[in-house]
Order: structure tokens, then C-alpha cells, then sequence
């Protein structure tokens, strides 16, 4: 079997994976996790993969094994983390929580399969596959277009304080992709007429004092950049807008369930789940991308 003919990519697209025909040559499949996230915070798109494998008869406990790192929201961690399930060996690696986990993946073995879950870049334009139809290699997975949503989230928040003027953008300076973000965001606010602050945060203490300083340039919202880290550190942001008293939206409906204004993003669960749901022994050639209407983004709001 040739690597790279064992899975359907992207695009919010399942992906298919040799699990099963693992199981049928070494026994109980062990399956690694590598996620920048942390545990406790994850434990629900940890339930949806094990949902999602469930279904394709990978049923943990029973006849598959995870194997867990996780580099909670410390990035250079995810190298050697990687390297560490290559070793073990495991079957396959599922590369989550950003596009940080999964070039950490890709380096660290060109042999194992791996599948990821990113929303913060397109996998093509930013290096990770060679293309959508044919990724190539030994590497494949599920992906949104999260980050790229950022100046829609902007347009949002335009519309819950139309008289503001100034709108803070808050971004993880440690993120691969954070630039990015900046720049469409940038355009975005240009666009409606509004000055971008742009605040950076990568540790607890920079995130408290990223809030003061959007209370100094008199921000009148703040936008939060799609970003693992922020993700693992949902609540404390969450209470700092509340604390400051500034309208925030985030990129995903978990920041909303730990008190968070609003959002607007795709589900991330159902990423998670859709990288795991399909069995290995349905389709086993190689696939192009689909973009399902499931994947869509929508918007979550606070009821407080």
C-alpha cells in the first residue's frame, strides 16, 4: 500500500485512514494524538474523535488505543512531543489543535500516516500539502477556513457598536500564522472606516495586559485572532471582556460557552469528529477535497 493513496482530505472533508488495516496486521491499533491544546479543555473534541472512531468500529478500550501529548498552548513543545509517538511506534498520528501540530507531525516522520484538524490556513497555499486533489506524501486531514473568517468576525462586531471607531484585535505573537490574520483583519478594518489596534499576547499575564491596553487606546470592541492558546485560556479571556467591559467575538462557540459575547466560526467538534468517522477499509485509493455544507460557519451568542 502506498502511503499516500489510504485517505480522503479536507475541506471539512472525513478523512479515511488504514486503522482497520493496521488492526488486521499488528492487533489493537495504537493511535497517536498530538494536540497543542490541553486535556481538561479538549475533553469535548477529545469525545467527538472518539465518537467519530467509534463509529468506524475503532472503539477505544476495546480494539484501539490513544496514545495522548499534548503541548498545552507551548508550541516549541510539539517537536520532540511528536517525535516521542514516532518512536512508541504508533499506527497513525491525528495532528490537531492548529496547523503548528500538524508541521510537527509532518517533521518529525515521512513514513507514519497522518491526519489533522486545522482552521488557522489553507493547507496548500501555506506548505502542509502539495495539493487538494493529491496531498501527496504521508500526510492528509479536515479543514475549515476559521482564521480567514476573521474580518467577517470584524463586520460583526461592527454591527453590535456601529459608533465605534477604534477595535482591538488581540493575537498570540507565538502563532505561526498570527500575521496573517493581522493583515486580512487589517484590510477588513480599512474597509469599514475603523483604526485596528493590534494587541499581543502569548502568556496569562500578556493577555491581562493586552485588555488594559485596549481600555487605554478606548477600543469599543475586540476581535480575537483564531489561536489554539486562546482557546486553552477561553475563560480568563472571557472574564477580562467582561472585567473591561469591551464587546469581544471569538472563533469558535466555546469561547461563547465560557461566557464569551459571540462568535463565529465552524463547529470544531465536528471537525474533529468528521477526522475520525470514516473506516479505513471503505476507500483505500486516493481522493480529492470536498468542502460539505455541515462545515458552515455559524453564529453563537451569549444569553447573559
Amino acid at each position: 500500500m502506498r502511503r499516500r493513496e489510504f485517505i480522503t482530505l479536507l475541506g471539512g472533508a472525513a478523512a479515511t485512514w488504514p486503522v482497520a488495516a493496521h488492526a488486521q496486521q499488528t492487533g489493537t491499533p495504537v493511535i497517536g494524538f498530538l494536540s497543542s491544546r490541553s486535556p481538561g479543555e479538549a475533553a469535548k473534541v477529545v469525545a467527538a474523535f472518539q465518537d467519530g472512531l467509534s463509529e468506524s468500529g475503532n472503539n477505544v478500550g476495546r480494539n484501539a488505543t490513544i496514545e495522548f501529548r499534548w503541548a498545552e498552548g507551548q508550541y516549541d513543545r510539539l517537536p520532540p512531543l511528536a517525535a516521542d509517538l514516532v518512536r512508541r511506534p504508533v499506527a497513525i498520528i491525528a495532528a490537531v489543535g492548529g496547523s503548528v501540530s500538524a508541521f510537527a507531525a509532518k517533521a518529525a516522520t515521512t513514513a507514519l500516516p497522518i491526519v489533522f484538524a486545522i482552521g488557522d490556513m489553507e493547507p496548500v497555499k501555506g506548505g502542509l500539502v502539495a495539493s487538494l486533489n493529491r496531498p501527496g506524501g504521508n500526510i492528509t486531514g479536515v479543514f475549515s477556513l476559521n482564521s480567514s473568517l476573521g474580518p467577517k468576525r470584524l463586520e460583526l462586531l461592527h454591527e453590535v457598536v456601529p459608533k465605534a471607531a477604534i477595535i482591538g484585535m488581540l493575537v498570540n505573537p507565538n502563532y505561526r500564522d498570527a500575521e496573517i490574520q493581522v493583515r486580512d483583519a487589517q484590510a477588513a478594518a480599512v474597509a469599514l472606516g475603523l483604526q485596528l489596534h493590534v494587541l499581543r499576547a502569548g502568556t496569562e499575564r500578556e493577555i491581562e495586559a493586552a485588555f488594559a491596553s485596549a481600555e487605554l487606546k478606548q477600543a469599543s470592541g475586540l476581535l480575537i485572532a483564531n489561536d489554539a492558546y486562546f482557546m486553552s485560556q477561553r475563560e480568563q479571556l472571557a472574564a477580562q471582556a467582561a472585567r473591561h467591559l469591551v464587546p469581544a467575538i471569538y472563533s469558535g462557540r466555546e469561547w461563547v460557552e465560557a461566557g464569551g459575547l459571540m462568535s463565529y466560526a465552524p463547529s470544531i467538534a465536528d471537525m474533529y469528529h468528521q477526522l475520525a468517522s470514516t473506516s479505513a477499509a471503505s476507500s483505500m485509493g486516493p481522493k480529492s477535497l470536498t468542502y460539505p455544507s455541515s462545515n458552515q460557519p455559524s453564529s453563537s451568542w451569549s444569553s447573559t
